[in-house]
């Protein structure tokens, strides 16, 4: 979850809102695809939008990969240029803003286009990088609606591009040693599931807080984090979702959901409990019952600090930047060509289960996830 000040977000809105419009019509877009040669052993990424989660995770995590670099910014605000500039020492002709993006297509130095933009934007920022030529790895969630996610996907297939989503805790230690566990069954089978990630929410008027630019609320923000680790930790998919919501401000949430609480059902008979919340600070658990003991992450989602252990004890790893390994591992994706275990495949995945949630909220019965 990224969380920016709202001040810039808002000023950020403005100057895009006509932005986009501009830069797409008028500046056209170049389908010539340039490659990425199997020599180039670091790839130049450039991120756009520079909020608090590209200041204070991305950037300093690009500093500490193998195989990636950044190469370029794109902000709507000048002051940035200038102060991102002069830290990471980048040349004026790497860096953009929302009205001449489009212009990337003839930066070399740039491979890789990091979408760190309100989630209305990731569709807008997507299928333009695909048609300048670069590869994708976008924040999470993915788009708004499972039909923007389709549209990400086809505009990186028709420009053959590799599209990836910022599931960081997909290559992080813990989680992988849990999936491992469970999947492997060194415990038995799984049982159940019960998986929680929420905070209390700051500022009223942050864009997370407004339904156009985010979609939705706690559910789009971080619970997916938690229906994000049932899915790899069991490896199977959902067959049908029961949830509900609960809103104790209906003022400042008029626009997005604040809680929700809802139970997912597996083919091989797992039932995963969860919830998310923007009212409540200390959800950031996974416990899963096993056969024969258990396995639980807590702290589960966070940035750093990740704990686990299981019923034969506890389950210490090295800890790792997890941007810097989520970038590394697209990277090589990219220069081996070969599609991410994060694919936008996936993100599509998660954003039609949250659309199912969000159904049974509003009709108060069980979604069927089965066509």
């Amino acid at each position: 979850m990224s969380h920016l000040p709202s001040s810039s977000r808002r000023n950020f809105v403005k100057s895009l809102s006509a932005g986009i419009a501009v830069g797409t019509v008028a500046g056209g877009f170049h389908s010539e695809v340039p490659a990425v040669g199997s020599e180039k052993k670091s790839l130049g990424v450039a991120l756009v939008g520079l909020g608090s989660l590209s200041t204070k995770q991305i950037a300093p995590g690009l500093s500490k990969t193998k195989h990636c670099h950044l190469a370029g910014i794109v902000t709507g605000t000048p002051e940035k240029e200038k102060i991102w500039s002069e830290k990471y020492k980048l040349d004026a002709s790497h860096i953009y803003n929302y009205q001449n993006f489009d212009k990337i297509v003839g930066d070399d130095a740039i491979d890789v286009v990091y979408v760190v933009l309100p989630n209305s934007m990731h569709e807008e920022f997507t299928i333009r990088a695909a048609k300048a030529g670069k590869h994708v790895l976008c924040e999470k969630p993915m788009a708004n609606s499972s039909d923007e996610c389709r549209r990400m996907i086809d505009a990186c297939k028709a420009a053959s591009r590799q599209l990836a989503i910022g599931y960081r805790c997909q290559f992080e230690p813990h989680h992988l040693r849990c999936t491992e566990i469970l999947r492997k069954k060194k415990l038995g089978a799984i049982k159940s599931i019960n998986a929680d990630f929420g905070f209390a929410i700051g500022d009223p008027k942050q864009w997370r807080l407004r339904g156009p630019l985010a979609g939705g609320g706690a559910l789009m923000d971080v619970g997916i984090y938690a229906l994000q680790a049932c899915r790899y930790l069991t490896g199977e998919e959902p067959i049908s979702i029961t949830a509900q919501e609960t809103k104790t401000d209906s003022v400042k949430f008029a626009e997005v959901d604040e809680s929700i609480v809802w139970a997912m059902n597996f083919p091989s008979g797992i039932v995963a409990h969860c919830s998310t919340t923007y009212s409540q600070n200390g959800l950031n658990q996974v416990h899963v019952k096993t056969e024969n003991g258990f396995v639980k992450l807590g702290p589960a989602f966070s940035y750093e600090g990740i704990q686990a252990e299981s019923s034969t004890g506890p389950i210490q790893l090295p800890a790792v930047d997890q941007f810097a390994t989520e970038m590394d591992e697209f990277s090589m994706s990219i220069q081996e060509n070969k599609s991410s275990k994060v694919s936008g495949e996936e993100g599509l995945r998660d954003l039609k289960i949250v659309e199912a949630i969000y159904r049974s909220c509003r009709s108060g019965s069980t979604v069927s996830l089965v066509s």
